[in-house]
C-alpha cells in the first residue's frame, strides 16, 4: 500500500504516519505506536502488526516520533498527540471514520497509549505491555538517554493522570512477560477500573514481552478478537 507511507504530520525527521487502509469504507482506525523504551526502533519495523486488524475489517496507522535524547518525554507524548489530531482530521478522505479512531501500542508505545486516552477523539484503546509508571524506569540504566528528572517522571506516568472521562482500555501483558511489566500492567488495571472507566486487562498464556506482540498480528487470536469486539 505504497500510496499512503510516510505522510508527514509534523517537521521533524521521524514525525511521519503509515496508513494501511482497510477494504471497506468508513472502516475503524487503529493508531499503533512502537516501544523501544522511547530511544530506539522506528514504525517501519512495525508495519508486520497491520495484517490482524486488516483481517478484522480495521485500518492501521503507523506513527514515528522523535526518540531520546534528541526529544525528551514532554515532547514524545506531543508528537504522539499530534499525529492521532493529524489522522483525525484526515481520515474521511483516507476512507475511515473518524468516530472510531482507536490507539495501540507495545512497550514505550503502551505507556503513550495511556497517555492518549482522555483525548476527545480517542474512542478507545489496546495497551500492551506498557510501563505506567515511570520511576522505576528514572531510576535504571534507561534513563541515560531519557534525562528523565522526578518532576517529569510524574507528569509523564499514566497511573497518576487518570482521565475523567475515557473510551474503553484493553490492557493486554504475556503470562510469561517479566514480573516489573505484569505488576505495572496488572496495577494500572487496577487503578482504571478503580476510576469506574471501562476496561479489562488480558494476560495472554505463554508470550512474553515480544511475542506478546504476535497476538496483534495474527488475523485468529484472542487480542485480534478483542479488537474486533473493541470497535464494535
Amino acid at each position: 500500500m505504497p500510496e499512503h507511507l510516510d505522510l508527514r504530520y509534523g517537521t521533524a525527521e521521524r514525525e511521519r504516519i503509515d496508513f494501511f487502509a482497510a477494504s471497506r469504507r468508513d472502516a475503524p482506525t487503529l493508531v499503533f505506536i512502537h516501544g523501544g523504551y522511547w530511544q530506539s526502533r522506528a514504525k517501519e519495523t512495525f508495519g508486520f502488526v497491520a495484517e490482524g486488524p486488516l483481517a478484522q475489517g480495521v485500518s492501521v496507522a503507523t506513527i514515528g516520533y522523535t526518540l531520546a535524547p534528541a526529544a525528551r518525554h514532554d515532547a514524545i507524548v506531543a508528537q504522539c498527540r499530534t499525529a492521532v489530531h493529524f489522522l483525525h482530521r484526515r481520515l474521511n478522505q483516507l476512507g475511515g471514520d473518524p468516530r472510531r479512531l482507536f490507539v495501540s501500542g507495545w512497550s514505550a508505545g503502551g505507556h503513550l497509549t495511556a497517555m492518549l486516552m482522555g483525548d476527545a477523539v480517542v474512542a478507545g484503546g489496546i495497551a500492551i505491555s506498557g510501563i505506567y509508571d515511570l520511576a522505576p524506569i528514572r531510576l535504571s540504566y534507561l534513563n541515560d538517554k531519557l534525562r528523565l528528572d522526578p518532576e517529569e517522571a510524574l507528569r509523564n506516568s499514566p497511573l497518576f493522570h487518570l482521565p475523567q472521562r475515557a473510551g474503553r482500555l484493553i490492557l493486554a501483558v504475556g503470562g510469561d512477560e517479566l514480573p516489573e511489566l505484569r505488576r505495572q500492567s496488572e496495577t494500572y488495571a487496577a487503578a482504571w477500573q478503580a476510576r469506574n472507566l471501562a476496561g479489562e486487562l488480558m494476560v495472554l498464556p505463554g508470550r512474553h514481552h515480544y511475542s506478546v506482540l504476535e497476538e496483534l498480528a495474527r488475523p485468529a487470536s484472542m487480542l485480534a478478537e478483542a479488537l474486533a469486539r473493541l470497535v464494535g
